[in-house]
């Protein structure tokens, strides 16, 4: 009889204890099927297309990769790779799909192949067209696939009848016919993909959008001549080439972007804005209810606009327009029109993060919204957090018709705090739920009524792991800020165990917030906790959930206003919870990497010891998107960047003695936060004399989802972390 795994295992090999949990819904109009994706147990990777038929109440399987792929392996496209990087996507199988308007049919791709599922009879069949194929989406009437395939934008009739242009069909001219809708006129151009800003910081992975009426398909191009080009090496591989990459780093060119729409019969008109002025292409919206939608921002993100596209002419109208000292944020779900053409967005105004349809706002505080997850007849279905951050809702607000005296209600509620998400079509929703009063997440089919109130119609089951231990978080506020934090103590400790070692383990940043409701969000850090330490996750300034003036106070200074709320939320919590502030230690990833950098340089009176992951050292070497809304144009703000800084002159002035041992850990492969930062940051602290150990991943990108890179850098943290807070072994 095999023992327990132990919980770094089993936290690799479940992926986080994401494997077997059901995700990406989409529900037909007619309320009668759930399409979902789900792997047959918590270690498999390879996720498989389930329907879920509520009027016959049974689930079945409409495609397995196993069987598609007849066994092999997957072989992914270079562009496929980069699109999961992006959306930090490590499973495999059909890891996504798109649907048609009655979600009748789904597509989907398997090594570069599309495949096609009638969903009623959970049926799938491939289109043998020209690959690799690369985003395939379903024309809103089921006719066609539109695809992307080397650059160019293709499409294919679902049905195999040949295309009216008489281009062969796939290969050796078998099967359904393929034609090229937009054909890349340069080396560095593509059509139809989003570019590495837009789906790396702005949240848009797609790069065509469908008409309504399923007759045009409106695609970006993309032409990255402009980007200055980086190289990034396997040095554990000599004899592989270096992969070249387009990096668009603060201060340099961005990919220009632009728009066209093509006519299935051939026509094509080009769509016009000042690209000069708005050059960032942040979303695009196009339903029956209204034309086109964009929402296009500025280079230092302070403006964006939202435009309707005349698609007769390609010309374009400003329909609203914001502004702000700081930045301006793009959400999802928004911009969208409402089924009576009424603009629906998200904005700040007076403080507060409101929901709007047309001019009106439907929410006010203390409600800040996060996203709009639908627009129904008479309302709009959103996402949000209170009073309390950890405790994210799914709401409801009426715009016309018997609710239409204002307020909102939350759907799905619970007697204790929840991190809460839903898709819903028609009358059906699929409410997903985590909490920290159990594991796992909690994912039901409930039917809306009009005025409110909600009926359960089914669940839908998981296969994923249940975790080896139980976090056990305390939430608290902490200090005159009142800083969200999570602490966690070792399993049964009690008073007479005395003060603890401390870890501070934090992501800090924005877009990034660790304090949540949700029981697995805990796991890791009430693992450390059980290896002797008092674990401590604090969400300053700068996180999302709270308010507009909460997250922009880090305009012009991520490094100062970041680590002082960490040193606050530690400081204010050592009376209340059994904290030895003798032997205190930081621990981060990503922005949590450049956090703990910080932490052990300029405030080693208060740190003793920091694991430094995937840190971005120079902001110089960071993309544009991200940088410059925080800390404006490197050319017009050298002070700033210098100032925030880890390795340069200014920003390791800041650095006092005395010398804190730090780990800095870095995967080779990352694309994202190349491992630059990390080696420039090893070469400074080597100049300045200062202890440190860098730890190379090889092979390893911004996620390391490897299994025994996962489970090994957990155990490696924990033996350095001990070492240098002189814990006994």
């Amino acid at each position: 009889m095999t023992g327990q795994p132990s919980f770094p295992r089993q936290y690799a090999r479940t992926q986080r204890f994401t494997l077997g949990a059901p995700r990406g819904y989409a529900l037909s109009p007619d309320g009668a099927r759930v399409v979902f994706l789900r792997s047959r147990s918590g270690t498999d990777r390879s996720q498989q297309l389930w329907v879920l038929d509520l009027d016959a109440g049974r689930e079945f399987t409409a495609a397995d990769p196993q069987a598609l792929l007849a066994g092999a392996e997957e072989d992914l496209p270079p562009q496929e790779r980069a699109r999961r990087e992006r959306s930090r996507e490590s499973s495999a199988g059909i890891v996504g799909y798109a649907t048609d308007a009655a979600v009748e049919l789904a597509a989907f791709t398997l090594s570069g192949r599309l495949f096609v599922s009638e969903l009623r009879a959970g049926t799938t069949r491939e289109l043998p067209v020209r690959g690799p194929v690369v985003d395939p989406r379903p024309s809103p009437d089921g006719r066609h696939v539109a695809f992307v395939s080397e650059g160019r934008l293709r499409v294919v009739t679902v049905d195999g009848a040949t295309t009216s242009d008489g281009d062969e069909g796939g290969p050796g001219g078998a099967g359904p016919a393929d034609r090229v809708l937009a054909e890349p006129d340069g080396p560095e151009v593509t059509w139809g993909l989003a570019e590495f800003i837009a789906a790396e910081e702005m949240g848009r992975y797609r790069g065509f959008w469908w008409s309504p009426d399923s007759d045009a398909v409106l695609a970006a191009r993309v032409d990255e001549a402009p980007v200055q080009r980086w190289w990034i090496s396997d040095p554990a591989h000599p004899e592989r080439e270096p992969v070249r990459v387009a990096y668009p780093a603060a201060g340099t060119r961005n990919a220009d972007v632009t728009l066209t729409l093509f006519g299935l019969d051939g026509a094509r008109t080009d769509i016009t804005w000042d690209t000069e002025r708005y050059p960032y292409l942040a979303r695009v919206h196009w339903s029956a209810a209204g034309p086109p939608l964009l929402l296009v921002q500025a280079r230092d993100q302070r403006d964006q606009r939202y435009l309707t596209v005349d698609t007769a002419t390609g010309t374009t109208r400003t329909v609203h327009e914001e502004e702000d000292d700081a930045w301006v944020e793009p959400f999802p779900g928004a911009p969208a029109w409402t089924p009576d053409g009424r603009l629906v967005r998200i904005s700040d105004e007076g403080g507060a993060r409101k929901l709007f349809v047309g001019d009106r706002p439907l929410t006010g505080a203390p409600l800040h919204v996060r996203a709009v997850l639908d627009i129904g007849e008479d309302d709009v279905l959103f996402s949000a957090s209170g009073t309390e951050m950890h405790d994210i809702g799914v709401y409801r607000a009426w715009f016309r018709g018997s609710g239409d005296q204002g307020g909102w209600e939350r759907v799905g509620g619970r007697p204790y705090p929840t991190v809460s998400s839903a898709v819903r079509g028609g009358t059906v929703t699929v409410l997903s739920q985590t909490s920290l009063e159990r594991p796992g997440t909690q994912v039901e089919v409930v039917r809306l009524d009009p005025d409110g109130g909600e009926k359960t119609l089914a669940t839908i089951g998981s296969c994923a792991e249940e975790p080896v231990l139980t976090a056990r978080p305390r939430l608290v506020q902490a200090g005159e800020r009142e800083i969200p934090c999570a602490v966690l103590l070792p399993s049964g400790y009690t008073e007479d165990d005395g003060p603890l070692p401390v870890l501070m383990d934090p992501y800090g940043g924005p877009h990034g917030q660790r304090v949540v409701a949700a029981h697995h969000a805990h796991l890791t850090s009430q693992w450390f906790a059980d290896q002797g330490f008092a674990v401590i996750v604090a969400d300053g300034r700068g996180t999302p959930g709270r308010s507009p003036a909460w997250e922009k106070a880090m305009f012009r200074d991520l490094a100062d206003v970041a680590l002082d709320d960490q040193v606050h939320a530690l400081q204010a919590l050592a009376g209340s919870f059994p904290l030895d502030m003798e032997r205190v230690a930081i621990r981060g990833w990503s922005f949590g990497g450049y956090l703990a950098g910080l932490a052990a340089l300029r405030r080693p009176d208060v740190f003793h010891a920091a694991v430094v992951g995937a840190p971005v050292t120079d902001l110089r070497l960071y993309d544009t998107h991200y940088q410059e809304r925080y800390l404006g144009h490197p050319d017009e703000e050298p002070a700033v960047y210098a100032a925030n800084s880890l390795i340069t002159d200014e920003g390791l002035s800041g650095a006092v003695e005395p010398h804190r041992p730090m780990l800095v850990v870095h995967g080779l492969a990352d694309d994202n936060v190349v491992v630059a930062h990390s080696l420039r940051l090893s070469s400074a602290l080597l100049a300045a004399g200062r202890r440190h150990e860098v730890l190379p991943l090889s092979g390893v990108t911004h996620m390391a989802s490897q299994e025994q890179v996962a489970e090994n850098l957990l155990l490696l943290q924990v033996d350095f972390l001990k070492r240098s807070l002189g814990m006994t072994p």
